[in-house]
């Protein structure tokens, strides 16, 4: 166990919101009183991220300290991780695809209905339907995804399947022969092009570039007139514009005006509570892109909206598949580190891919969250089983390095990283990237699109589907299926839309958070759900995670689905779950 002093001095940082370079810690931890060591490093410390060992000797130059001799320093030994006890069984079941009668959008292909109506969510026990296969066997599934199938009423079968593994899993004698992937190709990475300084002049250029992007999605379907141009036209004229929501506001009346803004202005839209679309109105956040259509009112003042549509996935989009057989496991959300932390699950997982009836996964992508973080969330400190952030990614590397050294392994970055917070999040560091070297892993920024075998896969850690869960309704978006929040960010065709809020972004030359190219696969984590489906042909997959519930997540009543990994056909798009608790 790390030494009682250390363990302090990390408290009192963490509360302060301050990591620490292990050294550092060190050097204070003997310094005397955590407290008064604390409130030094952090005088010193002044503005940045991390105390480092600069810092912590300027801390013990000043009145407030009286250190300790470094040589007497010594250094923290971390615990290992806590093995999982398992959790229950889970019967789960895939929603299906969202036909054109439940999709919402645009407002002239509007027909009534939910999306994804009557799916069961797949963490809460409910049964599977007639086009899926939930099997327990022993050991693991042995017969591999189930091939997708039409299901009536036009709705896709996304071709997922559970499979439990028993308690004892394959051994690493079982080790299956060398494969040979051949390596992805990483587009949209921030890492390295970072411009921002946090002027205001660039967040309007991020938006402009936004507003450029998305609308140019949209010109295609709408004669697009600027704001300024609409608000000298007589009234009772026919104008179409695009433009990002300003504003989201109710009428006495129960109807709802819209302001959108474009470059030259903005200019106020009216949408009638009685018209069929209306209820789209739920489904909008602030800072999309919005077209509409309709006739200006008599004065000119205001646009009565006709329909409205949403820059979206096309829905004859077909996607892309590999010309041999070969899967992806999909992950994220590991935090090692955590006291929580699934050690026999991922032990489980891990043997598991040195199996021969794992050979032909060949890739490994984990969607953020390698290690759990230090400060993240309040009482964290009391939770953490390592405390120091670089001994908690030593930790990670030894996981990491259970797995097959010849599986090709991408890792981008999620908001309990020690990356900036900000969107897009550049790569891990070269310190961080030296600590996590095992097996040659790749490591790219929040979000980047990441093309294996042909078929791209958009990795999104996802902190900006907490903003969608809360702002949106329930049947359209909820923590019991994170997927349905997915849905939303691809109809948006932004992985982030509403600014201002819970997710932080970063000014940049370019929106790196825009969805240019529809991928073939969205894949993310961070709220610790699992659940999957398709939306015009792209499948959706919200990885679950691998830490048990926290005293802070039974606080917020969130109930993770762990130990779960998503086992991806790329050449079917057909998807297998497979289960380690």
């Amino acid at each position: 166990m790390p030494q009682e002093s250390h363990r302090r001095l990390v408290e009192e940082l963490t509360s302060r919101g301050y990591n620490a370079e292990r050294e550092a810690v060190t050097l204070l931890a003997n310094a005397g009183e955590p407290e008064l060591a604390a409130e030094a490093a952090a005088e010193a410390a002044g503005d940045a991220f991390v105390v480092t060992v600069e810092h912590a000797r300027e801390a013990l130059d000043s009145a407030l300290l009286d250190p300790a001799p470094e040589s007497e320093a010594t250094p923290d030994e971390p615990t290992p991780p806590e093995a999982s006890e398992g959790a229950p069984d889970l019967a789960e079941q895939a929603p299906t695809d969202m036909n054109a009668g439940n999709d919402p959008t645009p407002a002239d292909e509007l027909l009534t209905g939910e999306d994804g109506s009557g799916d069961p969510d797949v963490s809460t026990g409910a049964k599977n339907s007639e086009n899926r296969q939930t099997e327990s066997v022993s050991g693991v599934e042995t017969e591999g995804s189930a091939g997708a199938s039409a299901g009536e009423g036009g709705a896709a079968d996304d071709g997922g399947t559970t499979a439990d593994a028993e308690s004892q899993p394959p051994t690493t004698a079982d080790a299956i022969g060398d494969r040979s992937p051949p390596a992805p190709d990483i587009r949209n990475d921030v890492t390295g092009r970072s411009t921002g300084t946090g002027e205001y002049e660039e967040f309007v250029g991020t938006f402009q570039d936004r507003y450029e992007r998305l609308s140019g999605l949209l010109r295609r379907r709408v004669n697009h007139r600027p704001a300024e141009a609409i608000q000298s036209m007589p009234g009772g004229s026919e104008a179409e514009m695009i433009g990002l929501v300003d504003d989201i506001r109710s009428t006495a009346s129960g109807h709802w005006i819209v302001e959108l803004e474009d470059t030259t202005g903005t200019f106020p839209c009216l949408i009638m509570k009685d018209r069929a679309f209306a209820p789209l109105v739920d489904d909008l956040l602030l800072d999309e892109c919005l077209a509409v259509q309709g006739t200006l009112a008599d004065d000119g003042g205001i646009l009565f909206v006709d329909s409205l549509h949403f820059p979206d996935v096309p829905r004859t989009h077909k996607p892309n598949t590999a010309d041999r057989h070969v899967q992806a496991a999909l992950i994220s959300d590991v935090h090692v580190g955590s006291q929580e932390f699934a050690q026999e699950a991922w032990d489980r997982f891990a043997d598991w891919l040195h199996t021969p009836e794992a050979e032909a996964v060949e890739y490994l992508l984990i969607g953020g969250d390698m290690v759990e973080g230090v400060g993240v969330y309040p009482d964290q400190d009391e939770e953490l089983d390592v405390v120091d952030i670089y001994e908690q990614y030593e930790a990670f590397s030894e996981q990491l390095k259970k797995v097959p050294g010849d599986m090709e392994i991408v890792m981008i970055p999620g908001n309990h990283d020690a990356v900036r917070l900000a969107e897009p999040q550049p790569a891990f560091t070269e310190e961080l990237r030296d600590i996590m070297s095992a097996h040659d892993a790749r490591f790219t920024g929040n979000p980047s699109t990441v093309t294996v075998e042909g078929v791209s896969v958009l990795m999104y850690h996802g902190v900006s589907l907490d903003e969608v869960i809360a702002e949106l309704p329930e049947e359209k978006a909820s923590y019991d299926h994170p997927h349905k929040a997915m849905y939303q960010l691809l109809k948006k065709r932004h992985v982030a839309p509403q600014y201002g809020g819970h997710t932080r972004v970063a000014p940049e030359e370019k929106d790196y958070l825009v969805i240019d190219e529809v991928p073939d696969v969205f894949h993310t984590g961070h709220v610790h759900k699992l659940g999957w489906g398709k939306y015009h042909n792209v499948l959706a997959v919200n990885s679950g995670c691998w830490q048990e519930q926290t005293a802070f997540q039974k606080s917020v009543n969130i109930d993770p689905d762990y130990g779960h990994a998503p086992i991806l056909d790329l050449d079917t798009l057909d998807m297998t779950v497979r289960k380690f608790v």
